[in-house]
């Protein structure tokens, strides 16, 4: 568990900063534990397998693609209030998208920042699974989080990134909240025909595709159905397929990573996809990061209406 007193943002941060091998070997070993143990209920939330169901009210943020970006983590978290709101009671929930880390310096103090925050609101932090954290036959490239590792922690770096390889098995497939939202990483799985298909992903992996297309896959406009991808990996997807899957869940919008965009998201499938990318700069080529933030108790029927909450930087 936590071993400081966390004051605020900037006691996290420094810690972040000068963090040692073990502490953070710590961290990792213990959020494992934690994640492992989530079944069930854990506080407002219900699990099921690797996916968790938020429930209708209370606040939400929504934190997209990071790959190592301290500096817009940083900003996220002190522009929500999130930190300081659930200290006062207030019903807040905060949800990652993935790919803490990769292509970027401050990788491993995302990871600690990230993990932390997991520890010390349990109830309120939910980790997601991205294509950089995928199982090793879907490894991402270039894939230089054990270089970032080891610059930071010298010989160490490896054995923090094998206790991280373990924790992103424990990581979630999907974030659901009744009958307004699916967040995935990446895409639809086409496949799919029950909530069970995505909560256990995971367990069906390599034998179906259905986590492959969660971690890596792309809606496209202007196709039907679903063609392969030039990532290599997952398959871009049309407005159909978006359709028959939001209608299967009982939703209205899916919520999603994985994409760089300019202005920092983007809306795709006439209103369907809200596509957030919360990292700036090198080596991609979007001007802006964006997170959101909303009430869960306002009822909206598409991504048009969730853009005003959206919050760029």
């Amino acid at each position: 568990m936590v071993s400081f007193k966390v004051k605020d943002l900037r006691t996290l941060t420094d810690k972040a900063m000068k963090t040692t091998a073990n502490e953070f070997i710590r961290l990792v070993e213990d959020t494992v534990q934690l994640l492992a143990k989530e079944r069930g209920r854990v506080g407002n939330l219900r699990i099921e397998g690797r996916l968790a169901h938020v429930p209708p009210r209370g606040e939400l943020t929504v934190v997209g693609d990071l790959h190592g970006d301290l500096e817009s983590l940083v900003h996220v978290l002190g522009d929500s209030g999130f930190i300081e709101g659930v200290r006062r009671g207030k019903d807040s929930y905060l949800v990652f998208l993935g790919d803490y880390g990769d292509r970027g310096f401050g990788s491993p103090e995302v990871y600690y920042i990230v993990l932390t925050l997991k520890e010390m609101f349990p109830e309120n932090v939910v980790l997601m699974r991205g294509n950089h954290e995928g199982p090793e036959d879907l490894l991402a490239y270039p894939h230089d989080l054990p270089i970032n590792l080891q610059r930071k922690f010298g010989e160490s770096g490896l054995s923090i990134y094998r206790n991280l390889r373990e924790l992103f098995d424990y990581l979630y497939n999907a974030v659901l909240v009744d009958e307004s939202y699916i967040l995935i990483h990446g895409g639809v799985p086409s496949g799919v025909s029950t909530i069970e298909d995505i909560a256990y992903a995971h367990e069906k992996h390599p034998r179906e595709r259905y986590l492959e297309e969660i971690l890596w896959s792309d809606p496209e406009e202007g196709i039907k159905g679903t063609y392969s991808s030039p990532r290599g990996a997952g398959k871009l997807f049309g407005e159909d397929v978006t359709e028959r899957f939001l209608k299967m869940l009982g939703v209205n919008v899916l919520i999603r990573g994985h994409e760089p965009s300019r202005e920092g998201f983007k809306i795709n499938h006439g209103g369907r996809i809200l596509t957030l990318f919360s990292r700036r700069g090198p080596p991609y080529y979007n001007d802006h990061g964006a997170y959101l933030r909303l009430s869960l108790s306002k009822p909206v029927k598409d991504a048009m209406q969730l853009k005003q909450f959206v919050r760029t930087f």
